[in-house]
């Protein structure tokens, strides 16, 4: 991997950990003392610090060193989290993500506004750090390195010495070693700042033999040098002593952090140890034998050796441990996932839909020919491709909870805002839909997010007042429904004004006195361009800027938008999208010369013309089984040339809660769709929401059965219906 390459990885994984940083910071409000969420919050501080230094990018190891350390306190118990500080972590994620868009977009020099911001937001954090501020002025100043911490990870200590506990084995004298040379010696690499004799050994007199040594010392040191040199000073009576080096206190908190960096290729919690020299090879290869035993005894973990032999600290072993843990869990998921290009997922699909068209080919050649052999591989390869479709497509759908789980931040921040107390409850997360679906319902759900908390949800005095409680919910729920997904924006809030709607629709002129309207459609007008009820204009909505915008977007992705609400009580936005937008499983009719598709999972059922009559009389509807069901005749509709065939067909169609019947000449059966969309010259062709080509390479319009309802809706008010015609529509 090429360092561009490298480049691009770390900035697609930080917005993966800021994202997941910030869901935690949302929900640790609830969970103060969650310190699962806690840990996970500090991790992806510290991992984009770590990435971040390793490309040189020191306007953003610095700013993010000093959220870490704030972290770090709150980690440690000496910070308890409460709004203000989540408010400042908050703002602090935010700020690393323009850091990190800032770099995507190019690099080069922070601007002035980035510096501001990132220096106020330092001054916030190093209010919660007190003595152990980080000196950090301006972004592009690299953060202190040379601090002293506490094992505790607090402020700076008194003292930072090496602890060395000696007991020197019997035959020391006897081998030719003065133990008090060694004690000497230790001096040339260092200050002793305090020597203890231990004389518990020392046997009564008369049983004390002149050439053993019974001496054992503990001695407190001053020096700069590593672990393995002042072993070293030992090496001659290393096999007949017990020698324990303790690190300073300070040191402690070094080694933590460097088990923290450590790269994710090391599982081995001894190779760990030694690696960040709070344990050297021989002081392993002793804890290993201790590990071994006589082999009579379960071999005990090695951390238990380590730590009961004093050859390791607990803070540090609990380190190493958590280390192991994240390494093995890391490596997992890593066995599991594989991060894949969008473009490319795109390619795969395209080419996928290009299979599907040659195979619809082959089999049309195949059933001229009527050859068995034929017939039967090119069925076998139908079902194969179809198979391949069905996997293709399912690499493109994701949970919305990921859409959804953005929102509590949107909730939080506008809520304060607002001065309103608001709960978001989100159901349906785990509801499956086409990544491009997802990417562009984003914006729609803001709109409708925003508007339910400024103007649905009452301030807390008005909802006591009419007996709610103080605290609002706004809900977000997701669930299929016939081959689409249905998205829900609802609130416990005020509900509509149907009144102050139609008065506002008069004086606009989008509706007559004269026109009856049932109260979807006059809730419906809120869609209308530029239309607002709102009596103030505020910074989040009332400038009727935005709800014509969410239809047409919900449109642009062949979806539909209602709305219902109860006045006083609730207000429920509804939105229908299709589940994938690339290829659908297609019902194919014949008009005339030309041919339709029809998606597949919004068909009902197929009747011929002598099962059904008109209803009544009116050549607008049909009687079904004693129901009232509307049609359209597709040859009018489309202005199809030529005579109707002699036995008509209608294929009954739902789109959510309404049925239609489709009136044709010909039924074809089921066929592979794959969607391509219209020119802008055809954008405007009402009842049309793309094309195909079929195997015989001619091309199928793709009804457009969302927009043929409403056409539907019009026919039922310009002619004017009787009320079970009404009702049917209604």
């Amino acid at each position: 991997m090429n360092l561009d390459e490298a480049l691009h990885t770390f900035i697609a994984e930080s917005r993966e950990l800021l994202q997941n940083m910030e869901d935690a910071l949302l929900r640790i409000e609830q969970s103060p003392d969650d310190e699962e969420l806690i840990n996970a919050i500090f991790r992806a501080a510290h991992t984009i610090k770590g990435s971040a230094g390793l490309f040189g990018l020191d306007y953003i190891v610095a700013f993010t060193h000093v959220a870490e350390s704030v972290l770090d306190r709150v980690r440690n118990g000496e910070l308890r989290i409460e709004g203000d500080l989540v408010a400042v972590l908050l703002s602090s994620c935010d700020h690393i993500a323009g850091l990190i868009e800032h770099l995507a977009a190019g690099g080069g020099d922070p601007t002035v506004e980035i510096q501001e911001n990132n220096n106020a937001l330092i001054a916030s954090l190093n209010g919660y750090l007190g003595n152990a501020a980080t000196k950090t002025t301006d972004v592009a100043v690299q953060t202190e390195r040379n601090q002293t911490f506490t094992s505790e990870g607090g402020g700076e200590v008194e003292t930072d010495l090496w602890h060395i506990s000696l007991r020197f084995g019997k035959d020391v004298l006897r081998n030719g070693m003065d133990p008090l040379s060694f004690i000497r010696y230790l001096s040339t690499i260092g200050d002793i700042q305090h020597t203890f004799t231990l004389l518990n050994a020392i046997p009564p007199a008369d049983e004390m033999d002149p050439e053993s040594c019974y001496l054992g010392f503990e001695i407190s040191l001053k020096s700069n040098a590593d672990k393995a040199t002042i072993e070293g000073v030992f090496d001659f009576v290393r096999e007949d002593s017990m020698i324990r080096i303790l690190p300073p206190r300070s040191k402690i908190t070094e080694y933590l952090r460097l088990i923290d960096d450590m790269p994710e290729d090391v599982l081995l919690v001894g190779e760990m140890l030694v690696r960040c020299g709070t344990l050297t090879q021989t002081e392993l290869e002793t804890a290993l034998r201790l590990q071994r035993g006589d082999g009579s005894e379960p071999l005990r973990p090695l951390g238990e050796v380590l730590v009961e032999t004093q050859m390791v600290s607990s803070p540090v072993m609990e380190a190493a441990l958590d280390k192991q843990k994240q390494v093995k869990e890391h490596k997992s998921s890593e066995a599991n996932l594989i991060r894949v290009d969008a473009d490319k997922l795109d390619e795969l699909i395209n080419l996928v839909g290009e299979l599907i068209i040659a195979g619809a080919g082959a089999n049309l050649i195949a059933q001229r020919t009527g050859a068995a052999e034929l017939l039967e591989s090119t069925a076998t390869m139908s079902r194969l491709v179809e198979e391949v479709r069905d996997s293709a497509l399912k690499l493109r759908m994701v949970q919305i909870g990921g859409t959804f789980n953005r929102f509590q931040r949107v909730v939080r921040d506008v809520s304060r805002e607002l001065g309103k107390d608001i709960e978001l409850v989100i159901s349906g997360a785990e509801t499956e839909l086409d990544k491009t679906v997802v990417e562009k319902i984003g914006d729609p759900l803001t709109h409708l997010v925003r508007n339910s908390m400024d103007h649905g949800i009452e301030s807390a005095e008005t909802r006591l007042a009419h007996g709610k409680p103080a605290k609002g919910t706004l809900k977000l729920n997701a669930f299929h429904d016939a081959g689409s997904i249905v998205i829900e924006v609802s609130d416990d809030g005020g509900g509509l004004n149907k009144q102050r709607i139609l008065k506002k629709a008069l004086e606009r002129g989008l509706i007559s006195e004269t026109d009856n309207l049932s109260d979807r459609e006059i809730y419906n007008l809120i869609f209308e361009a530029g239309f607002s009820t709102a009596e103030t204009v505020s910074n989040l909505s009332g400038r009727g800027v935005g709800m014509d915008v969410v239809r047409r977007n919900i449109a642009a992705l062949r979806g539909t938008v209602n709305l219902d609400s109860v006045e006083g009580q609730s207000t429920t936005v509804r939105i229908r999208l299709p589940l994938t937008l690339a290829i659908i499983d297609g019902f194919l009719v014949g008009v005339g010369t030309s041919v339709y598709v029809v998606p597949l999972d919004m068909v009902v059922e197929c009747i011929e013309r002598s099962a059904w009559e008109n209803a009544g009389g009116d050549s607008r509807y049909i009687n079904l089984r004693g129901e009232v069901l509307p049609y359209l005749r597709l040859r009018e509709h489309f202005e199809v040339e030529g005579e109707p065939a002699r036995r008509e067909n209608v294929v009954v169609v739902r789109y959510g809660e309404h049925k239609v019947g489709l009136v044709v000449d010909r039924l074809l059966g089921e066929f592979q769709t794959v969607i391509k969309p219209l020119g802008k010259v055809f954008n405007r062709v009402s009842g049309i929401g793309g094309f195909t080509i079929l195997g015989s390479g001619d091309v199928a319009l793709i009804i457009d059965v969302p927009g043929l309802m409403g056409q539907v809706a019009v026919e039922k008010e310009r002619i004017g219906q009787t009320p079970d015609a009404m009702r049917a529509l209604n």
